[in-house]
């Protein structure tokens, strides 16, 4: 908008936001408000399982909504683990177990994960590769997708590490919710950082 008083335009903020290196191992760090926020709008029967427990921001979360838990990884990354296991050598899952994680960002992974036909999933998915993902995900049991907001910043494990304080992203990330057997639309939700979800 053009100031009238000085004839000029207003010089833009600047914006302070991150594209992060890739992280090794593929380990990046949601913020905790992230998977709080889940438990609030969403319930899942019987455990849940974490197979991406990074430094266990997820399973905490989800002992503090009242579930019972399994923690595993591909990698010890300090977090205590029921087991050390590579998510896509597991072949069969306990049909009333949920799996609800934040996974490294590679759709053999969902895909292998709806292949398992968990009982309901969530994960953590970068939004603009739900959109690149219609050929295999048009037909999967996704039921709903929570936008993220504010957006949140997701660094590789090691920038924390160092004690840097993640302030913004330019990647916008959702949690993608799948049910088992579902058909019908899509639902487009939001959860926000101060509050619950709202439609």
């Amino acid at each position: 908008m053009l100031d009238h008083t000085s004839g000029k335009l207003p010089q833009a903020r600047p914006k302070h936001t991150h594209i992060f290196a890739k992280a090794e191992n593929l380990h990046y760090v949601e913020p905790e408000w992230c998977s709080t926020r889940l438990f609030e709008a969403e319930r899942f029967s019987g455990s849940v399982w974490d197979p991406f427990t990074g430094w266990g921001r997820i399973v905490k979360a989800a002992r503090a909504a009242g579930y019972a838990t399994r923690a595993t990884d591909i990698v010890d990354r300090s977090y205590p683990l029921d087991a050390i296991i590579d998510f896509l050598t597991v072949q069969h899952l306990d049909p009333g177990m949920s799996i609800v994680g934040n996974p490294p960002f590679i759709d053999t992974i969902v895909q292998h994960a709806i292949g398992l036909n968990p009982i309901k999933m969530a994960l953590i998915w970068p939004f603009a590769r739900i959109v690149a993902a219609w050929p295999w995900l048009a037909n999967a049991p996704l039921a709903r997708v929570y936008m993220l907001t504010p957006r949140p910043a997701m660094p590789p494990a090691s920038y924390i590490a160092e004690g840097k304080k993640p302030e913004g992203a330019r990647v916008e990330h959702c949690w993608i919710i799948f049910e088992r057997g579902y058909t019908g639309p899509i639902e487009l939700c939001w959860l926000r950082r101060e509050l619950q979800a709202w439609p």
